[in-house]
């Protein structure tokens, strides 16, 4: 809960060797598109010596990456960029002294616009200057003693930092310059931080002491080209620190916790809390009621004849109650935990930092933990109820180490996840063909339990945590292909396993729904046009727009628009083959001949492979994410033909791996905000100063929270969807209500 930028400016420690983490939270790397937006109509003065000079180049190279550090290195630089009326100046002002006094003090006294921010320093060239003698020190006391009362002034309406002196590498340093030593520098600094702000100690308007860009120092200093001026690196993240702290709370970045005020609260999140709360005490009453009637209800004792009775009563409409008070009573107090975590200033959040150990170690950590967890499957059928669930959790189990590693960045990386988020995607398509094609079940109930499941810790969560629907980006994704599968297969003629059994004819039709399929998606995805048109709809925009459009969601949806058609088309082959009994699926048993089963084997071995090899010299995402819609399923075919056609493997599974599968959408989804901070751009830090330590209990949290949402959302899904339609369709009108009610209110 404390400020931010007093921890900005003030500690942090590097990860890695360049990458800067502020302590207790993040820091966004500013574009020059940002730095403009942020700056526009903005003026900027930079006062000091040869150093505050250069952290001026740096902080311009932010607006524009093209200036060149040229000019009169013993004077006044100015900068401008016209376009969007900024102006940066470099004052020279090498001592503080006179000079740098008259000039502070014609913006706080005088009639001249004052500069919007004000960054100032200086003390190595009075340490030169007069030999690092005490009296220098003294009279450097005297001067900011006097300065210090003006720029607290121009703090009143103005964002003032006094940077302080950064330490010097005394070993390079030359002969003018031997008398710079750390000890006197130190001096300086304590002196600069003892008068400043001394007069205004309980004021808001203070003078912001820049003391960081020490500690970056203490790191880089060996890297500098003369003992004293800093290497480039080091300015650049001097210059993104003060862009953090004038920029966040005006542009607000996601990954730029720093600076940023607590987001008030919506309307719409005040009454999710309301009824949170009431729920909570409404179950609190209603157990004791309730247990107040259990004890007067107890077995007693009948004097005359000696038995024991019971009280008749009816309680399974107080039980019925009860459970669904108790479900939102452990929602609330989760929502509660979700808010904490990401939106309250409560816990702090690191920037992601990625190394090839911090992703390979975990994951060949927890392959071992999944191969020790092995059993036998109930049955030995491809694709069985087991082996999906473990092929969900262990993909689940890497996408989310691929997230909290920022793994992201190692292309070969990104393109494998990939692959696993279409394997998902896959999976969606062959599981809701099968159940249509064998059960022949279109019903409402089915459609609503489906739709509910997918959907219900997003709504609350785009409630609770203000979010807009899309991002939550997989779930939109997945409903919309369901009703894309059901629409494809419900549509006249409907044609199941039952119907085409007696006629091959229904085949052909099915083929050709297919193919429709195909034509349609192809069509949309090579005209981005219509699709946005379609989506921008109202309603439908209020569901897939993020940031005002819905490229995004376009985005999202070309880049695996034919893996759940490959899952449909495989789940129609397989089928027919098993219905003709092409396949076979004993236990031990090979799925086909022992030399056909080698064959496949062997090419399927080598397309995962080759696939791989392509996918890690990948030199370019865009074109990469070009090519993966359509290959993706080359290495997703392979993997399943590899994992089924060899009987011993068919008939075991990891039942380590299959747990997480059973809550995979809650762990995809939770991520977000209480494993992952600042809505996935960063990692949220319970325990600070332990990094080991600290993942091992917000992941313990995690998991927990994770595996509670989905038995909650399974027990509300059996008292929201009933299974009779006219008490449906009076609910599913009750539900529309509930979001009309939603839109107006976000309208508000």
């Amino acid at each position: 809960g404390d400020d931010t930028c007093e921890y900005l400016l003030s500690s942090g420690r590097f990860l890695g060797e360049k990458v800067w983490q502020p302590h207790t939270c993040m820091m966004h790397k500013y574009k020059n598109s940002e730095a403009k937006n942020c700056l526009l109509d903005k003026h900027i003065a930079f006062i000091g010596d040869s150093r505050i000079r250069q952290l001026f180049y740096s902080f311009v190279k932010l607006i524009n990456p093209q200036v060149k550090e040229e000019g009169n290195k013993h004077g006044n630089i100015l900068f401008e960029d016209k376009s969007a009326s900024i102006k940066v100046d470099f004052l020279w002002y090498p001592e503080v002294n006179g000079s740098m006094k008259q000039c502070i003090k014609s913006w706080a006294e005088g009639s001249i616009a004052k500069p919007h921010v004000i960054v100032a320093g200086a003390a190595t060239w009075s340490i030169k200057i007069h030999n690092g003698s005490n009296e220098a020190l003294m009279q450097y006391k005297i001067n900011i003693t006097s300065i210090a009362p003006l720029l607290e002034k121009l703090a009143k309406s103005s964002d003032v930092y006094w940077v302080l002196q950064d330490p010097v590498y005394e070993d390079m340093l030359s002969d003018s310059r031997k008398m710079i030593t750390n000890e006197k520098i130190d001096a300086y600094n304590e002196a600069a931080v003892s008068i400043l702000n001394s007069s205004s100690r309980n004021s808001k308007a203070k003078v912001k002491v820049f003391s960081v860009s020490k500690l970056i120092a203490q790191e880089t200093i060996m890297q500098s080209s003369d003992g004293l001026h800093l290497p480039e690196s080091s300015r650049e993240t001097s210059a993104m620190i003060l862009m953090n702290v004038y920029c966040n709370k005006i542009l607000k970045p996601i990954d730029g916790s720093c600076c940023q005020p607590q987001p008030p609260l919506t309307l719409i999140q005040k009454l999710a809390f309301c009824f949170f709360a009431l729920s909570i005490i409404g179950y609190l009453i209603l157990s004791f009621i309730y247990r107040n009637n259990h004890r007067k209800n107890k077995p007693f004792t009948d004097m005359e004849s000696g038995e024991e009775k019971k009280p008749v009563t009816n309680t399974s409409p107080v039980s019925t109650l009860e459970t669904l008070l108790h479900s939102f009573c452990k929602l609330g107090l989760i929502m509660a935990y979700f808010y904490l975590c990401d939106r309250a200033n409560l816990f702090m959040k690191e920037n992601k930092f990625y190394t090839h150990s911090s992703f390979f170690i975990p994951i060949i950590y927890i392959l071992v933990l999944g191969v020790f967890y092995t059993e036998n499957t109930k049955e030995t059928k491809m694709l069985n109820r087991e082996q999906t669930d473990e092929w969900k959790g262990w993909m689940q189990l890497v996408i989310l180490i691929y997230h909290i590693s920022g793994a992201s960045t190692f292309l070969p990386v990104y393109m494998h996840v990939r692959v696993l988020v279409a394997a998902y995607l896959f999976q969606t398509g062959y599981g809701h063909f099968s159940y249509f094609w064998l059960k022949g079940d279109f019903g409402l109930y089915r459609v609503c339990q489906v739709l509910f499941r997918l959907n219900f810790l997003v709504v609350v969560l785009c409630i609770v945590m203000d979010r807009p629907y899309q991002f939550y980006y997989f779930v939109p994704l997945v409903t919309v292909w369901f009703m894309i599968i059901y629409a494809t297969l419900a549509v006249w003629p409907q044609i199941v396993q039952k119907k085409a059994n007696g006629n091959c004819f229904w085949h052909f039709g099915l083929l050709l729904k297919l193919i429709s399929l195909l034509m349609c998606i192809y069509f949309l995805a090579n005209s981005q046009g219509v699709f946005e048109k379609i989506f921008s709809l109202w309603p439908l925009s209020t569901c897939f727009e993020l940031n005002g459009n819905v490229y995004e969601w376009w985005f999202r949806w070309k880049l695996d628009r034919y893996v759940v058609f490959h899952g449909m088309l495989f789940a129609s082959i397989y089928l027919a083959l098993q219905k003709r009994q092409v396949l076979s699926e004993g236990k031990g048993d090979h799925l086909f001949s022992n030399k056909i089963s080698n064959v496949l084997l062997f090419i399927s071995v080598v397309c995962f492979l080759t696939y791989s090899i392509w996918a890690s010299s990948c030199k370019n995402k865009t074109e990469c994410n070009e090519l993966h819609p359509s290959v993706s399923v080359v290495q997703i075919l392979a993997f399943v033909l590899i994992r089924n056609i060899p009987g011993y493997a068919r008939s075991v599974y990891s039942s380590f791996f299959a747990w997480f599968g059973r809550i995979s959408l809650e762990l995809f989804i939770c991520q977000y905000h209480i494993w992952l901070a600042a809505d996935t751009k960063g990692i949220l830090v319970l325990i600070p100063g332990n990094p080991t330590l600290n993942i091992i209990v917000s992941t313990f949290i995690f998991v927990c929270v994770a595996h509670e949402i989905s038995q909650i959302t399974n027990d509300l899904a059996q008292m929201v969807v009933p299974k009779d339609n006219a008490t449906l369709l009076r609910r599913l009108l009750c539900i529309v209500g509930f979001f009309s009610g939603l839109l107006f209110l976000s309208a508000i």
